[in-house]
């Protein structure tokens, strides 16, 4: 009985002195901790199955992050669904700045607008916290293909209208936008022909099974090199360092063509401010590092990190830009 007493004497006492010191007193372990961040493993949620760009790159961050502060960070490949399977996991993950996820052009831009149904909300279910790159596709054509540049290809797609084909990736990948965003500003018509993934395509491509591609330019370059392949233009609007002497599609006639495969770290919506803001002083530091660039050249990618006010920014942009670009194509995954 006397130890229930001291029980309920020790209650009061707390909830009086909760009550005397304000709300904030119920908040004092969390933001501990928070300063404290980070006291375990992080999970970093890659959407795409190993060794892909995302992927490395993933890796290559999460072993900085892993020097850094003495913690592991753990990749966790969740594929599925253009990457929606992966983003909804870190999107229904708690706030608290051990899941992160390596987010994409397709699970921020792409999909949401592509798939009939979707199982989060770009916008509103992530803390953005840093671009970590951009890496253009590049527009190839089979070498029995007779144009010789983007003007050529107009033309000729012009003079056989849905006689040229161009493959893809899959449906609503950035190869197949980039073609449907050629089709709609060169105002010509060409067929889709979409693949179970880019190595397939690449090998009809070869084949001479279909006529274009507009594929990663990392992937793209032993094929190139070896003839097997002839490069147009690059999508994007300035010029790939791979390729300096590769003109742009915007350079080449096609004027305002930028279409790039991206990708940054997001964290779920809620995270406290102060570990967002540790996430990206030491991402940003990560990416600033000689190695790091090295890894990300070898995907033919350049470290561009930003703010996450900026990131924001850019991702409402390019939701709107990929809504008009899939609303003129009139693709859709149900």
């Amino acid at each position: 009985m006397n130890n229930s007493i001291a029980a309920f004497a020790t209650i009061g006492f707390t909830l009086r002195a909760t009550c005397c010191l304000g709300l904030p007193a119920l908040f004092a372990v969390p933001a501990a901790h928070a300063q404290n961040y980070p006291v375990k493993a992080i999970r970093f949620v890659v959407p795409f199955p190993p060794g892909g760009p995302l992927d490395i790159a993933a890796r290559a961050i999460g072993q900085k992050l892993t020097e850094a502060w003495k913690q592991p960070v753990i990749i966790d490949n969740r594929p599925g669904a253009g990457g929606n399977i992966g983003a909804d996991n870190v999107a229904k993950s708690a706030p608290d700045g051990y899941t992160l996820l390596m987010g994409a052009v397709s699970t921020h831009a792409i999909n949401p607008n592509l798939y009939a149904k979707m199982p989060y909300d770009a916008l509103r279910d992530f803390a953005p916290i840093t671009l970590v790159t951009t890496v253009p596709n590049v527009l190839v054509v089979h070498p029995s293909v007779p144009a010789k540049n983007v003007r050529e290809l107009i033309a000729l797609a012009r003079a056989r209208p849905g006689q040229i084909n161009f493959a893809s990736g899959s449906t609503g990948s950035t190869g197949h936008l980039a073609g449907e965003l050629f089709k709609v500003m060169a105002g010509v018509e060409m067929v889709h022909v979409p693949y179970k993934g880019a190595a397939p395509a690449v090998t009809d491509l070869v084949a001479g099974h279909v006529s274009l591609m507009f594929d990663n330019l990392a992937s793209a370059l032993p094929q190139i090199k070896a003839g097997r392949t002839r490069a147009l233009a690059v999508t994007t609007l300035a010029r790939s360092a791979m390729v300096p002497d590769l003109p742009t599609i915007d350079e080449s006639g096609l004027k305002g063509f930028d279409l790039a495969t991206w990708f940054g770290v997001f964290a779920p919506a809620g995270v406290p401010s102060v570990i967002l803001g540790a996430l990206h002083r030491e991402i940003t530091r990560a990416l600033d590092a000689a190695d790091l660039r090295s890894r990300l050249a070898a995907i033919g990618a350049q470290p561009t990190p930003n703010t996450p006010e900026a990131f924001a920014a850019f991702i409402k942009a390019e939701h709107a830009k990929y809504a008009q670009v899939i609303k003129a194509s009139g693709a859709k995954v149900d």
